[in-house]
């Protein structure tokens, strides 16, 4: 029995409709950019299985890291004990982080870390003793997929199901030349008129909403009126952080600073589960009073996993290496001359790049998740790329040890599809 079949018999794949798709490609090895099939296929890894495998699969630094790491201490309780792989990670982490963060939390998935902002952020008022219970969040925004962060996302096909369950978001566009002033006001008043403890965003690139990307000059406005008016400003840096922007945070290209900060995906390399949501010394002191009612019951069985924090650890080494760093400026180059011979292709309706994230949207009227969409995807397949269309949205996330042949082969691919479409 071959493992599409065995696959079949009992899994259940995540964001996918069996009914109409009822097979999964089976992968059984990976190696730097490449992505083994059953049959021996090579595929390049076009989007680091969804942004983790930044510094390519199987790193040998990093696997050699883990390897220690599970000689020495495997898995520790983290609430009454501490080890110092998770010490060195927060070491590690603050030096890197804007400079008003101050505190690390451990938790274990991107959507759970937002969950942990929120739940700070609400928390932060109600030690105070004051009674804040909205939040305002962006239009088509994703941060998750566990209630809060999926109340503050606003993707409905996510969603549908459980909006009657959500706790109380407003929404605001993403803002931009045109709208800046309108989304200023409407931010005002929505502050006036709710008890609003804090703002989720997703700094400069939109992941999920098809890689939509705006100014830092506009974000900043917002968080400026947020600071004002002592809402916690949450940064959903899941998808943005760890040098995928060309800055190591998203945040760092804009002024005013989150209070609290929400990490994963690349934070662990693609080796094992892991996140941190980080915030200010402020924040932080909200929590600390005789009341044992007033500190963060929030805990995962595997916060702080050692082995997770030194994987962590030695991505944090690779990412600030002189060789990751000439590859992030050269993959940013290689892109923006691949955007010059495309971005005026009649297929091609619009472009776009922030650091080594380059997306273009075709010029065909499709389904986000249609039959059209999955006919892109398989052309990929069959050349040899995984990329993952966001409905006629393509776009490029590569690891960084991605090379100039490897980049040339995905932009051929992308080239052929539009003369083929």
């Amino acid at each position: 029995m071959t493992l599409k079949e065995r696959d079949k018999k009992h899994l259940w794949h995540p964001l996918t409709q069996h009914k109409i798709h009822p097979e999964a490609l089976p992968i059984i090895k990976a190696k730097g950019v490449y992505l083994y099939g059953e049959d021996g296929t090579a595929y390049i890894d076009g989007i680091s299985s969804w942004y983790t495998a930044m510094y390519g699969h199987c790193n040998d630094h990093i696997l050699t890291k883990a390897q220690q790491q599970m000689q020495q201490l495997d898995q520790i309780v983290f609430s009454g004990f501490t080890h110092e792989p998770a010490i060195r990670l927060s070491e590690e982490l603050i030096k890197m982080l804007p400079s008003n963060q101050e505190k690390i939390f451990f938790s274990d998935n991107g959507s759970t870390a937002n969950e942990v902002g929120i739940k700070m952020a609400l928390q932060y008022h109600f030690n105070k003793g004051e009674k804040r219970n909205t939040i305002i969040a962006f239009e088509d925004g994703f941060h998750g997929d566990t209630f809060g962060a999926m109340s503050a996302s606003g993707l409905s096909v996510y969603n549908g199901p459980f909006e009657d369950f959500f706790i109380d978001v407003k929404r605001i566009p993403t803002p931009n030349s045109e709208n800046i002033e309108s989304v200023l006001q409407g931010l005002h008043s929505i502050i006036e008129t709710d008890n609003v403890a804090a703002f989720i965003y997703e700094p400069l690139v939109q992941g999920a909403n098809a890689m939509h990307m705006f100014e830092a000059k506009y974000l900043d406005q917002i968080l400026n009126i947020c600071k004002k008016n002592t809402v916690i400003t949450i940064a959903d840096e899941v998808m943005t952080g760890f040098g995928k922007t060309g800055k190591n945070f998203a945040s760092d290209y804009i002024e005013t600073k989150p209070d609290i900060i929400s990490m994963s995906k690349a934070l662990t390399a693609g080796f094992v589960p892991m996140a941190v949501t980080s915030c200010t010394q402020e924040v932080y002191d909200a929590f600390l009073d005789d009341s044992v009612g007033k500190a963060f019951f929030h805990a995962h069985t595997y916060s702080a996993n050692p082995i997770a924090c030194a994987v962590a650890i030695a991505g944090i080494e690779l990412l600030h290496s002189e060789e990751i760093q000439n590859n992030i400026q050269r993959i940013i180059k290689s892109h923006e001359q691949f955007n010059n011979k495309i971005k005026d292709h009649p297929k091609v309706k619009s472009t776009r790049q922030k650091g080594i994230i380059y997306a273009l949207d075709l010029n065909i009227d499709m389904d986000r998740y249609g039959k059209k969409r999955y006919e892109i995807f398989n052309h990929f397949i069959e050349h040899g790329i995984f990329l993952r269309p966001l409905g006629s949205t393509i776009y490029i996330l590569a690891p960084y040890v991605i090379t100039e042949g490897q980049l040339n082969t995905i932009y051929d691919v992308i080239v052929d599809l539009l003369e083929t479409i």
